[in-house]
């Protein structure tokens, strides 16, 4: 006899028996005696614990001690890979290498290195490079531009630094296993809208919660400067109904923004230095804003400020506003950057370079403008990071990040410069070096291997691991690709 087949009268009337080990609750069954469902308890509420329940629960206790146990042993499992070349980032590439991982951690790396009980897994004729990390995106906070109800990357106002936007990611996001499959461990979600949009985090691409995912929090600040183009097309030339303004009312406006700029963070470091007197005990304390207390650490230079500018004008205005104040300073977008090369090597002001792949601005330009850019910023003595953009098309095409470097490659930059690029310089960007970005003992084994050079568009991640646990690669792209390949064949 099935209980969930019988109506709910009849069911109440059938005896129980206990469930397996853990339950303390009971099911029916059609085929025992019947006896009490609830017997009574000595305890005064009604919940005492005797005899089988006691037992019950010891078993329960033991259990969870066990799988708890199993947890940590799987966690803590030692592997070394063998046999692929291994590409250390920061040193010499082995080829071929081992890399010896214990406790999610590297423990050494090297030509060869002894088991010592560790589980071998032979990756000959592959390819072993850290994680990448992919900065300047808006992955996680965008899945189908088309559907307003899947964007999440803009906020009202002109300033808002207390955004946070790790918060905002979307751990279910079909995009983030794309990413993943082409061995991007780490992304940075960027918050748009206004000049100042708020702050950013470091998130991993593995985790079942925002919480889980994010890697540090904050890591920078997001300042887009005011654009410095000014529209010369006469009336007669504009759209009919189209606002226009004249050039003095375009000036105005664009003096009024820079000034905005100014005078807020005039204002965050009068709170900075308000609280600062209030510690010491020479002032009182002045009532908590949440803008300013998000600004603390960027005014004090404790952190970076990631400032947006690409047209020329933009970026020598926003270096300029910068040093003066002695602003830890991060270039980002950076299309004419290579103009400017000489002023940013003299401020060590690193460029994050999101336009790899992006047409000629000007019909002056060569078709490989932008092409030549991250090699030109190189010469100059610029850390070159590769980004992949915040327009809502480059979302799904966070995956093709290392090709934005190999481009690079292909146009005269270092391939080791390269690879830097997109491990190791963003990690110190973040201030996370000490723990992701190269293959190094004592740093987190947070890897993929591939069959060939990751700057090769033909080469193919086969696995991947985070923080030494092996992740599945299935994603959106494998599973219509299993389903399609797999379609009957017409006759």
């Amino acid at each position: 006899m099935n209980p969930h087949s019988l109506p709910v009268a009849q069911i109440s009337n059938l005896p129980y028996r206990r469930f397996p080990i853990c339950q303390s609750r009971e099911i029916p069954t059609a085929n025992e005696p019947d006896r009490q469902k609830f017997p009574p308890s000595p305890h005064p509420m009604g919940r005492g614990i005797k005899g089988e329940g006691l037992r019950v629960l010891s078993k329960c206790a033991w259990i969870l001690v066990l799988g708890a146990f199993l947890v940590l042993s799987a966690s803590a499992q030692s592997m070394l890979l063998t046999g692929a070349t291994v590409h250390t980032i920061t040193g010499e590439t082995l080829s071929p290498g081992q890399v010896l991982i214990k406790d999610g951690n590297i423990a050494a790396v090297g030509a060869t290195i002894a088991p010592n009980g560790a589980e071998v897994i032979d990756l000959a004729g592959q390819h072993l490079y850290p994680g990448m990390i992919a900065l300047d995106t808006v992955l996680g906070l965008m899945e189908l531009a088309a559907v307003r109800a899947t964007l999440d990357s803009s906020e009202a106002g002109d300033f808002a630094p207390d955004v946070e936007s790790w918060i905002a990611v979307n751990p279910d996001s079909e995009l983030i296993p794309v990413a993943r499959a082409n061995g991007i461990a780490w992304f940075e979600p960027v918050p748009e809208g206004g000049i100042i949009s708020g702050q950013s985090g470091l998130v991993s691409v593995e985790g079942w919660t925002a919480e889980q995912r994010t890697v540090k929090k904050p890591i920078a600040l997001h300042l887009f400067w005011p654009g410095m183009e000014l529209d010369l097309a006469p009336r007669e030339r504009t759209r009919p109904g189209a606002k226009t303004k004249s050039l003095e009312d375009q000036v105005k406006e664009r003096r009024a923004k820079a000034r905005a700029v100014k005078d807020f963070f005039d204002e965050a470091a009068a709170y900075a230095r308000a609280k600062d007197a209030a510690a010491k005990g020479r002032a009182s304390v002045p009532e908590r804003i949440p803008a300013w207390e998000a600004m603390l650490p960027y005014v004090r230079g404790e952190l970076p400020i990631m400032l947006h500018a690409d047209e020329i004008r933009q970026i020598r205005a926003a270096v300029e506003w910068a040093v003066t104040n002695n602003y830890k300073t991060i270039l980002v977008g950076g299309r004419d950057a290579w103009m400017a090369a000489g002023l940013l090597a003299s401020n060590k002001i690193p460029v994050i370079y999101s336009h790899t792949f992006t047409l000629p601005a000007r019909d002056t330009e060569s078709y490989d403008v932008h092409f030549k850019a991250p090699e030109l910023l190189r010469q100059a003595g610029v850390r070159v990071i590769f980004g992949v953009g915040l327009q809502s098309m480059e979302a799904p095409l966070v995956k093709n990040l290392p090709y934005a470097a190999a481009q690079a490659v292909a146009f005269g930059l270092a391939e080791d410069e390269a690879l830097k690029g997109i491990t190791l310089y963003p990690a110190q960007l973040a201030g996370i070096a000490d723990r992701f970005g190269s293959l190094e003992p004592g740093k987190e084994a947070t890897l993929f291997a591939a069959d060939g050079d990751i700057l090769d568009i033909r080469s193919h991640v086969k696995r991947m691991w985070v923080a030494g646990k092996e992740i599945s690669l299935e994603n959106r792209h494998t599973r219509l690709y299993e389903k399609y390949k797999n379609r009957p064949q017409v006759r």
